[in-house]
């Protein structure tokens, strides 16, 4: 008797053990919206166009009112999320062009090789990685995403394309990749879709292991392409491009809403960290609406570079938290491998930090003290409430900007002549920020003029950004 109940306690003992031994790595995945306006979200306040399956994850998890971006254009904001570092580091200020600095040639305009992306570091701790969607982070061999980390792709490699089939000819940088195979043009339905159906399909084929998923919609990108069924839903809306924009946002919130269902179907929701973000602010071109936020894409206006961010991972992240602290996009890659108990293999110190011990009950500390930017002439910082904007033209400062977000997040109050101290100070640390980066590998190929004149305090609302692309 005293064996069996030996035998009994020993079962009792190993059971409580096996209860709290640490669950398996969760899965990580980061979807990365295009071009979306702030308040195009209902989550932000957006009341036109629903988007249920998105706000879900804010719902779930913690939505950020204050979430920053690296770049207020595509190609570099898409740098910062992959590598975690201020993408001016490593020279890719600019979206990709063919404008070239002395020493550098075409095929140097990507990123460069010799940084790590949260591909690499995913692998490196155990992750199958695949990335689908837009990736436009260079179109040599070298800088194809399954030479930067991942095991699988599903994509294009440029900026954007057509979200039907080309009927006439189309450039390799628009071609759709499945791995290293194209897939042809007939075989194309609609590409918010298809990146939907790849990412569903991925999950069901990878339950049983560890994975990261990059999934880079190229939606609500221009071209304006929209299915025509999603068009007619939202007939109520007079204007043709707003109504666009609208189907287009649902064929992305429908995407998303299938993606969390297949976690859920494969009992995976509870043990993945999901990440939504936008990559730049609501562009000029397709009918997107930032709210309050002056400014648009391409601009370092709050407009331009303040994002819809949201992150869900149940039992780890309280549901239903709003977070009004300043968080960067930079922040997802060592968030990530965090939450996997990983470790960062690449020797490059990381600009961005991991938010979930912020996240925990009771810490109110701030991330980060400031957070910068600079794309050519036109550069800024942000510091507590404090917002700074600095041009130069001609190497000589000729502007500078000065906001207090609390009481003016529309930027409509130029305080820089009020608090001269506080300007000293804040361009001071932005030229302190700027010893550390590379010079940029290539330039604008708009130049700097636009950057100049998008800056301008008399310059306000969609049509007048619209003259500076």
């Amino acid at each position: 008797m005293k064996k069996i109940g030996v035998f009994f306690l020993a079962l009792c003992v190993t059971g409580a053990v096996a209860q709290v031994r640490p669950s398996a790595k969760p899965n990580v995945i980061v979807i990365v919206s295009d071009d979306a306006g702030y308040v195009d979200f209902g989550c932000y306040g957006g009341r036109q166009i629903p988007t249920p399956n998105i706000d879900a994850i804010a719902k779930q998890g913690v939505r950020f009112t204050d979430a920053y971006v690296s770049a207020s254009v595509c190609a570099p904001s898409r740098a910062g999320i992959l590598t975690g570092r201020y993408q001016q580091r490593f020279g890719f200020e600019h979206n990709t062009s063919s404008v070239l600095a002395p020493g550098y040639q075409q095929t140097d305009v990507g990123m460069d090789p010799t940084e790590k992306t949260i591909g690499n570091e995913m692998q490196s701790n155990g992750y199958r990685t695949i990335a689908i969607g837009k990736w436009h982070q260079g179109d040599e061999e070298k800088h194809f995403p399954l030479n930067r980390g991942f095991d699988e792709f599903y994509g294009f490699t440029g900026g954007h394309r057509d979200f039907f089939a080309y009927k006439g000819k189309r450039t390799m940088e628009h071609a759709l990749y499945n791995n290293k195979v194209v897939v042809p043009e007939n075989e194309i339905s609609y590409l918010t879709d298809m990146l939907t159906d790849r990412a569903t399909s991925f999950i069901t084929e990878n339950k049983a292991r560890p994975f990261f998923m990059y999934l880079s919609y190229n939606a609500v990108h221009t071209p304006m392409n929209a299915r025509k069924d999603l068009m007619e839903r939202f007939s109520n809306i007079p204007d043709s491009g707003r109504r666009a924009y609208a189907a287009m946002m649902t064929s992305l919130d429908d995407g998303v809403g299938k993606v969390m269902a297949t976690l859920k179907q494969n009992n995976l929701d509870k043990n993945t960290l999901v990440i939504f973000i936008n990559d730049n602010g609501g562009a000029t071109v397709n009918s997107s609406d930032n709210g309050p936020l002056r400014g648009m894409k391409g601009s370092k206006w709050e407009g331009g570079i303040r994002v819809a961010m949201m992150m869900q991972w149940p039992g780890h992240i309280a549901a239903g938290k709003t977070d009004s602290r300043p968080v960067s996009a930079l922040d997802i890659l060592p968030t990530a491998i965090a939450a996997g108990n990983g470790k960062q293999k690449g020797t490059k110190k990381l600009d961005g930090l991991n938010l979930l011990p912020y996240l925990n009950a009771g810490n109110k500390k701030e991330p980060h003290k400031a957070l910068y930017w600079r794309r050519g002439v036109a550069a800024a910082m942000r510091a507590g409430n404090w917002k700074l904007i600095r041009i130069k033209e001609k190497d000589s400062l000729k502007n500078v900007l000065l906001f207090d977000l609390s009481k003016d997040i529309s930027e409509t109050k130029n305080l820089a002549a009020k608090y001269p101290a506080k300007v000293k100070e804040m361009l001071g640390s932005l030229v302190r920020w700027e010893k550390g980066l590379d010079q940029p590998h290539w330039y604008s190929a708009y130049g700097d003029y636009n950057q100049i004149m998008k800056h301008r305090m008399e310059t306000t609302g969609r049509d007048m950004e619209r003259m500076y692309p």
